[in-house]
């Protein structure tokens, strides 16, 4: 049985980059789960915590609770992590 990433997308309404994000993934038919952040800043003080960032989109990429996230906002960034992380699938 092939292994599966766990990909998830840190987003809040109206954020391009944050639909640029999903439209990627969806075009690639990479599953997601999406946290929406939109009026929770409790939601972006989990983020100031773990990544030491409070933007959205925040991508967490990863297998078996292992995650590697994506603070950097581009698609070339969350590609460069897919395609390492794919590779060791």
């Amino acid at each position: 049985m092939p292994r599966e990433l766990s990909v998830v997308v840190w987003s809040k309404e109206g954020c391009h980059y944050c639909d640029e994000v999903k439209k990627y993934l969806q075009e690639r038919e990479i599953s997601y789960e999406t946290i929406d952040v939109t009026n929770k800043d409790e939601w972006r003080d989990i983020l100031q915590i773990k990544y030491n960032v409070r933007h959205v989109p925040v991508i967490e990429i990863g297998e078996n609770n292992v995650y590697r996230a994506v603070t950097e906002v581009g698609i070339s960034h969350l590609e460069r992590v897919l395609n390492t992380e794919e590779a060791k699938l």
